[in-house]
């Protein structure tokens, strides 16, 4: 294996350039306004971290289910895994940089907000970070490193081994990415609260977990890639069935959080919605539905399209976008009060293109560099052949 994974030389040249042109580009964009350029940067860092965690999710899940129709392609979930790591230390680098942003004084009488005070002091909110970080990325190692001993030596047992590790996993990663939504996205706007947000984001990770995994996979069955022939229409048609269910899924989660906040119309919690709606937020509010709900589920109903990777392969994509897009209608609004550097009307310049350019290129880099094209199939897995003759 080269030092590229499976991209060749000038493919890595350019995704490189990429990552090198989104930091320069948010750089530049501190000139306008350091808060909107760190918002963009929090962007980039939780949407990196999330499809690293989103990968660790999608294995784990596999093996505590015992399905055995994602074995071989599961090389590519595995390698998103490992980016973690990565991912999890930028989030970390962002939040010290901009903890003046979370810093919260009580409305109201301190006595009432005992727990609160306590648990967004900053010490203690930051060190949360390290753990949640730190848990993830020690299991996820462990389950990608016992995954692959076992094509070295064999044996069933690693499989089982893998399940109860897979499980400890997700009911670590249950607690703490709740914590860390609250931690990271709702803390902007203390005041606020929502019951069903780590429902709600879990879903949008999922998401774009799966659009990544598409992608992926059907760049690696090109021919001369390591998956030619093993990643097929129907993996494609499963996958593609999972992302249509997970967007379904966040648009429930998505509805009941608004119409519970618009049907009771409390002010502390109108506060987060209105800015949101309205104005050319409201049109962004629109595009969000659209990426995330709307498109995916239309083009992916008929059997056709969950198995065509034109089709599939482009609402990945417009998927990946839209998850971008929801990260900054979460995020941004929430800076200064609503107020970005125009105003409070929301800006797709240079800080925007910079933390998409950011999150493309490094992702993309440290995933062809964690898969191994020698190692592209879980080789000696009992559940291999099942996968590779798997039929609908």
């Amino acid at each position: 294996m080269n030092g590229y994974g499976f991209l060749s030389k000038g493919q890595a040249t350019l995704f490189a350039i990429a990552s090198l042109c989104g930091a320069l580009l948010i750089a530049a964009s501190i000139l306008l306004s350091l808060t909107h350029a760190w918002g963009n940067l929090l962007i980039a860092a939780v949407f990196l971290v999330t499809l690293g965690l989103g990968g660790a999710m999608f294995v784990a899940f596999s093996y505590v289910s015992g399905a055995g129709w994602s074995v071989a392609f599961r090389r590519i979930p595995e390698a998103m895994a490992m980016t973690l790591l990565v991912g999890g230390i930028a989030v970390i680098g962002v939040l010290a940089v901009g903890i003046e942003h979370y810093h919260w004084e009580p409305h109201g009488e301190p006595g009432t907000f005992w727990f609160k005070l306590m648990w967004l002091s900053p010490q203690f909110w930051l060190v949360r970070a390290v753990v949640y970080v730190g848990l993830w990325a020690i299991l996820a190692f462990a389950i990608v490193t016992l995954s692959r001993r076992q094509d070295r030596t064999g044996g069933a047992e690693l499989t089982l081994t893998n399940a109860k590790v897979s499980a400890l996993f997700l009911a670590v990663a249950a607690v703490t990415f709740s914590l860390a939504c609250f931690d990271w996205l709702m803390a902007l706007t203390p005041m606020w609260y929502s019951t069903v947000f780590a429902a709600y984001q879990f879903a949008g990770m999922m998401q774009a977990a799966l659009s990544a995994i598409i992608l992926l996979g059907l760049a690696l069955r090109k021919p001369g890639r390591p998956l030619e022939g093993i990643f097929t229409d129907e993996h494609l048609h499963d996958l593609s069935k999972l992302l249509l269910g997970f967007s379904c899924f966040w648009m429930y989660l998505w509805f009941s959080q608004f119409m519970l906040i618009w049907y009771t119309d409390i002010p502390e919690e109108i506060a987060y919605l209105v800015p949101r709606t309205e104005g050319a937020w409201g049109a962004i509010t629109g595009m969000n539905i659209f990426l995330n709900w709307l498109l995916p589920f239309f083009a992916l109903l008929p059997r056709p399209s969950k198995r065509s990777g034109k089709i599939a392969g482009r609402i990945a994509g417009a998927v990946l976008v839209g998850r971008w897009l929801d990260l900054y209608w979460i995020i941004i609004p929430s800076l200064n009060h609503g107020h970005v550097a125009t105003g409070g009307t929301p800006v797709v310049g240079i800080a925007e293109a910079g933390s998409m350019l950011l999150v493309l290129g490094i992702f993309t880099l440290l995933v062809a560099r964690m898969f191994s094209k020698a190692d592209a199939v879980p080789s000696a897995d009992p559940l291999l052949q099942e996968s590779l003759h798997y039929h609908l």
